[in-house]
């Protein structure tokens, strides 16, 4: 008897464990970022909104190698249910397109095909296009006049170009870049990118690529041009969440809503430059941001 009610408890115990083990899973949204600071800040955001706002319990999978390559088929199978994207990432690498729309077409687009395809939703374009551009000092945009891209093709063989090795390799990089606005600059130079900065400062280079929410443009005195006949795509971040996610948790897009348009190009280099440069923690940036926007609890702490 003894025996018999020793097995039962321990029976009853496992049980018990396993059904916890259960419903822990079901309430736990599975957030997964790509490797890059940007990512970390904006998965921290997305999980303290909605830990702030329901009683679910996030986990974050920081920095998957591979990015969109390998976030986006785990995605499909189950093991993540949002995630951070750009919209021309999810455009030209995923949907495989070769032709670009206007960002609002695009955006609509997106939901359409993914939502048919994959059964997954795009949600709430947070406001800010980390897309790539051009950039000149601030002192040389004031002596030529320069404004846009079509700006540099008024002084051919004039200016430095420095990119890193990559820039010049892609589709759509420097040398379609130069075709497409007849520019000519003097030389062109290859470097690591995190040496393009340095090298702006020092004066080797003239002109560099850049990504629209880099860190370093918070404090480097530069004019961002315009890309006034739009050679390159918009990407626009928002979120992809699982439709099988929101039918179980309904509330959650409301809650992914509240990112709906709250960054800036310029606030996002801010954030990243307090992560790169700075050097303080995704979560202590993500935090002060989310407060100075009234979406956390002024009073609360949440952690570094």
């Amino acid at each position: 008897m003894k025996k018999y009610m020793k097995n039962g408890l321990l029976a009853l115990f496992i049980g018990l464990v396993s059904l916890s083990g259960c419903e822990s899973k079901k309430d736990t949204i599975h957030i997964a970022t790509k490797p890059m600071s940007e990512q970390f800040i904006l998965g921290e955001m997305l999980a303290l909104l909605i830990e702030e706002n329901s009683d679910l319990h996030v986990k974050i999978t920081k920095g998957v190698g591979g990015g969109t390559s390998n976030i986006h088929p785990a995605m499909i199978k189950g093991d993540f249910d949002l995630y951070p994207e750009y919209t021309g990432t999810g455009w030209l690498v995923i949907l495989k397109k070769d032709t670009l729309l206007p960002p609002d077409q695009l955006f609509s687009e997106l939901q359409k095909e993914y939502s048919r395809e994959y059964g997954l939703k795009w949600v709430a374009p947070y406001g800010f296009n980390n897309a790539y551009s051009l950039a000149v000092s601030n002192e040389m945009a004031k002596k030529y006049n320069l404004q846009t891209f079509s700006d540099l093709a008024l002084y051919p063989d004039l200016f430095t170009f420095g990119a890193e090795y990559d820039f010049y390799e892609i589709n759509d990089g420097y040398a379609d870049l130069c075709a497409y606005y007849n520019l000519k600059f003097k030389k062109n130079l290859d470097m690591d990118i995190g040496l393009k900065y340095e090298a702006m400062k020092s004066g080797k280079i003239d002109v560099i690529n850049i990504f629209t929410t880099d860190g370093q443009l918070s404090h480097a005195n530069l004019t961002i041009l315009k890309d006034d006949k739009h050679f390159f795509p918009s990407y626009y971040c928002a979120t992809i969440v699982r439709e099988e996610t929101l039918k179980e948790h309904p509330e959650l897009e409301r809650i992914l809503e509240k990112m709906n348009g709250i960054l800036t190009d310029q606030e996002m280099a801010d954030m990243n430059y307090k992560v790169d440069v700075e050097h303080r923690t995704e979560r202590e940036v993500a935090v002060e941001f989310l407060k100075k926007k009234g979406l956390l609890n002024p009073q609360l702490s949440y952690g570094k």
